[in-house]
């Protein structure tokens, strides 16, 4: 999926951790620690699950895998309903605020820096290798697009993430969504540093949203980047509402996330124009209010405690699956519809084994890639930190050390 011209939309997912519980706010202060929140963890493999779906069964970027069709033409019952799965992404938005602001609180600048790339970049690395990898190997399968220009700079150039800023196509057009959530982290790794406190993070999203909204008015294309006015109600939302969830929901916090809900309300005009234009047919304003309202209304009900009753240990699987899934299923998985259906197989099996492959290959990824990678990053990331911090506690630049 390329993001719309007028307004780009999903992040990563970032894995979901405990946190205290919510209590009157009264007085901001520390909690007694509340249970796993394990609906985050099924609602991010939910918003994966609806993205996936509206490549695979809506968009009409992938009618070389249809024999020149598009999904509109021999499944409208489901295509019209999964023309809205891109909408995943705002929901995949709001809980990365939540999480984010959950997993760094009381840690340190160098702390939140570690756990994100331990995070994003094994899954990512794997995902681009193996995407690169099936598309130059299976000519004549999948997309022609996505080989056109596909080589070992352009591989090499994604493995860093910053792809679009040195001006090279992405391997896959999910990658887009990472570059939204490094500028989120940041920006949100200015209050880490600061120190964060409920006032400086309710400073952070106030401040955030002035700019969000004057930024489209100016002519510095920096401050249009890092103010992100199409993602950041969304991110800032998901801030507010983990606030509620730590101190205890508050008219200010409302407030917060009420107002972050109209501007993203007000923009869906511009918003659904662009994937207008993916699905081949008019959105409905109504639908895509309906459904951001909902991924609102779902992160705000964890953040009340009202899916606190949710203890199912295996949606920590479902959340694990998430990130990998999210990162292989475009492309990859056009392939192997593609692949499946010169075959002579149906169109629902087709979707059915392509599904199972993609949920497989994910739980590979996370087993085999991230699981072993990130332990062995987070030592020795954490070793290079504190050889950082020791050198800075150190002698003052310029002294002379005695022999």
């Amino acid at each position: 999926m390329q993001p719309p011209a007028a307004q780009p939309t999903t992040t990563p997912a970032t894995p979901p951790a405990t946190g205290p519980v919510s209590a009157p706010a009264a007085a901001p202060g520390p909690r007694r620690s509340a249970p796993r929140l394990y609906a985050l963890d099924g609602l991010r493999l939910l918003a994966a699950l609806t993205v996936l779906s509206f490549h695979w069964t809506a968009s009409t970027d992938a009618r070389e895998i249809w024999g020149g069709k598009v999904p509109m033409d021999f499944m409208p019952g489901i295509a019209r309903f999964t023309a809205y799965g891109w909408l995943g992404v705002q929901l995949f938005f709001i809980i990365s605020g939540f999480v984010i602001c959950m997993s760094c609180w009381g840690r340190r600048p160098g702390d939140f820096f570690v756990s994100r790339v331990i995070r994003i970049f094994p899954a990512y690395w794997t995902a681009v290798l193996l995407t690169a990898g099936v598309l130059l190997l299976t000519p004549g399968l999948g997309r022609s697009d996505a080989r056109a220009g596909l080589d070992l700079k352009t591989v090499l150039a994604n493995l860093t993430m910053f792809h679009g800023q040195l001006g090279v196509k992405q391997v896959d057009g999910v990658y887009w969504t990472l570059w939204m959530e490094l500028q989120f982290y940041l920006l949100f790794s200015i209050v880490v540093t600061m120190g964060l406190t409920y006032r400086r993070v309710v400073a952070f999203c106030g401040i955030w949203s002035f700019a969000a909204l004057v930024a489209p008015q100016t002519e510095i294309p920096l401050v249009r980047m890092l103010a992100m006015p199409g993602e950041s109600p969304y991110f800032i939302a998901g801030v507010a509402m983990f606030l509620m969830y730590r101190f205890g929901p508050n008219l200010l916090l409302w407030g917060i996330v009420g107002f972050t809900w109209l501007v993203a309300i007000s923009r869906v005009h511009q918003l659904k124009s662009g994937f207008e234009v993916v699905v081949g047919h008019p959105l409905s304003w109504s639908g895509v209010a309906l459904v951001i309202t909902l991924c609102y209304a779902v992160v705000l009900a964890v953040a009340l405690g009202l899916f606190n009753g949710i203890r199912w240990k295996g949606l920590t699987v479902a959340g694990a699956l998430t990130y990998p899934l999210y990162l292989i299923h475009q492309e990859a998985g056009w392939t192997l519809i593609h692949w499946l259906r010169l075959r002579g197989t149906g169109s629902g099996v087709a979707l059915g084994l392509s599904l199972v492959a993609a949920l497989v290959t994910a739980w590979l990824i996370h087993r085999v890639v991230e699981r072993p990678a990130s332990g062995l990053m987070k030592v020795h990331l954490n070793r290079s930190i504190s050889t950082m911090r020791a050198a800075s506690d150190g002698p003052a630049a310029g002294t002379t050390l005695v022999r």
